[in-house]
């Protein structure tokens, strides 16, 4: 039904009859002659049609926007003058010969280019959403980033293996999403949070260079960077340790800039242990582009007076550290940092101004002035710097400071352009929850304790480090992994630290712990998230711009109106009932 898309027009095709279908952007009418701006995936092409040609511009006449039309006509220069320099066909327009009404629409809720448009509008007229350039620039990214994945990892030998969909609900971390099973009255299958019990069984089958790009469900608080469904790119390889992962993934993560991006990444992408982004940045996922750091003060504050200081240096898990920073801040400025830093916990912001002749704040008076010089000679602070502090629990510090950190960096635009990767490694195997009050993983139970660390499972489980790793880019997490345990006697050891028994492990994971015993070679892996990696790309606020049918904060799909009531019948054919809602 066409010869060529309409982005596709140029001075090369002078003079030569084209065919091109598309829906109507816009429609002019200039005196007698009517231009029609034709829109397909491509691109826009003008169409000129005139009274010579009576039929067709009695056709134009009819024709409203979003009209699905089909357009024969010659290519011809736009006149002198007319020439649109920001249009890749902005040279030429097509003169109508033929014009067809494929299909009319009705009026649409929003002009397709409109940019101010709310999201819930958006979702819910999705369809047409999608018909934007900015969605359809996004869409094609996505479709080249999972090329350029699956090339290179083609190159690597890695082999494209599919993993059920419906399996046995298995704790990683979220609630699972449950689907009641008809055949089985009262028994329920679980989507998968991610298909990290298969991989790690594939790696036992012999397929030692596994890869995935995979649906992944998580009935967990959704944010800009999470959606109810998500897509990893899912590895798993044997017979490598934790570095040669990380290589392997970096070339990947390279080839993937370098192919749709034209940009060259540093190598080797640069290394912080968990400990050391913490105690730097205050987060494990850090934007580097924004050059501030915090100082350690924690040892320092132990002999002063200033009680906030010092009770918070004595706590046990206690911290404080400073965060300096150049820019100017007015005093409403300071406060309203104060008042957001409280939504981490964090009980107040005290500061102190470096002036040409001394320093000003109210905690000045309560610090020696050895201390005070210390704070100044550490953060490396000059005239018409602010000092800010943090003291407290170590994570409210490390919050607070981070949030703080991140938050100047975008409103007085100290991040550096460009990209800035990072792996954290050597995280903790175990963190402690404190509503649960026992260990609990930090990224999985399967993850391997680091070499010579097995011997603290049972003593001191909360110094365990695993072979667990981090990708980082621009502040956004992409991807998690670890290498894995492959063998019984430490998993064993795992699994009575964090208090599951072997009679629970038996009954949750028995299919894997089974399949284990049958020669499981080293192994290791790593899930990227792919919605991140193009949201990060395309310069996206939220990965609900890089899919094509997402949900909303609260779950909801507003196109499909899901989820929805489903009616008595099919309940009872699940074996199911609802119970009644709360009285008020």
């Amino acid at each position: 039904m066409r010869t060529h898309y309409c982005g596709e027009l140029s001075t090369a095709l002078l003079d030569r009859a084209v065919t091109l279908t598309g829906w109507a952007h816009r429609r002019r009418d200039h005196g007698g002659v009517i231009f029609i701006d034709l829109r397909d995936r491509e691109g826009l092409a003008q169409v000129v049609c005139d009274p010579d040609r009576p039929e067709a511009f009695r056709v134009a006449e009819n024709v409203r926007n979003e009209f699905v039309l089909q357009v024969t006509g010659k290519v011809r220069r736009r006149p002198e003058g007319t020439v649109n320099p920001d249009l890749r066909t902005g040279e030429v327009e097509v003169l109508a010969q033929q014009l067809e009404i494929l299909n009319p629409s009705h009026t649409p809720p929003f002009q397709i280019d409109e940019d101010n448009l709310s999201e819930n509008t958006r979702l819910t007229y999705r369809v047409l959403d999608l018909r934007r350039e900015p969605m359809q620039r996004n869409l094609r990214l996505r479709y080249r980033v999972a090329m350029a994945v699956r090339g290179y990892l083609d190159e690597q030998g890695f082999i494209d293996i599919e993993t059920p969909m419906l399996t046995r609900s298995t704790p990683e971390g979220a609630r699972d999403y449950l689907v009641p099973s008809r055949v089985h009255p009262g028994e329920f299958y679980a989507l998968p949070q991610s298909p990290q019990l298969f991989k790690q069984l594939l790696m036992v089958a012999g397929f030692d260079r596994y890869y995935q790009i995979v649906k992944c469900f998580r009935d967990e608080d959704l944010r800009a960077d999470r959606q109810p469904e998500f897509t990893q790119i899912d590895l798993e390889m044997s017979f490598l340790d934790e570095r040669a992962i990380q290589d392997l993934t970096e070339g990947l993560i390279r080839r993937v800039f370098r192919n749709v991006l034209g940009e060259e990444l540093p190598e080797p992408f640069p290394r912080l242990t968990h400990a050391q982004a913490l105690e730097r940045y205050g987060s494990d996922k850090p934007d580097l582009r924004v050059p501030l750091e915090l100082t350690e003060l924690t040892e320092l504050m132990k002999s002063v007076e200033f009680k906030v200081f010092r009770q918070a240096a004595e706590l046990p898990g206690g911290r404080v550290a400073a965060l300096k920073t150049s820019c100017e801040l007015t005093r409403k400025e300071i406060d309203d940092y104060t008042a957001y830093v409280a939504n981490f916990g964090a009980k107040g912001l005290a500061y102190i101004k470096v002036n040409p002749d001394g320093l000003q704040s109210p905690i000045v008076k309560f610090l020696p002035e050895g201390v005070l010089q210390q704070i100044v000679s550490r953060t490396g602070a000059k005239a018409g710097d602010l000092i800010f502090f943090g003291a407290d629990r170590a994570k409210i510090v490390n919050d607070a400071l981070a949030a703080l950190r991140a938050k100047l960096g975008q409103d007085k635009g100290l991040a550096q352009k460009g990209w800035r990767p990072l792996w954290v490694v050597d995280f903790p195997l175990f963190e402690w929850d404190e509503t649960e009050k026992r260990w609990a993983p930090v990224h999985h139970p399967f993850t391997s304790p680091k070499n010579g660390h097995e011997d603290l499972l049972a003593s001191e489980p909360g110094r365990a480090l695993s072979k667990g790793y981090d990708l980082v880019l621009n502040g956004w997490e992409i991807g998690g992994g670890s290498v894995r345990i492959h063998r019984a006697e430490v998993q064993s050891k795992v699994f009575d630290a964090l208090g599951i028994s072997a009679e629970e492990a038996r009954a949750k994971f028995g299919f894997l712990l089974d399949n284990l015993q049958f020669g499981a070679p080293p192994h290791g892996g790593i899930a990227l998230g792919l919605d991140r990696l193009v949201a990060l790309m395309a310069g996206a606020d939220s990965i609900r711009d890089v899919i094509a049918f997402p949900k909303t904060q609260r779950a909801q799909c507003l196109l499909t109106q899901a989820p929805s009531p489903v009616d008595e019948k099919q309940l009872r054919e699940l074996g199911l009932r609802l119970r009644e809602p709360p009285q008020a």
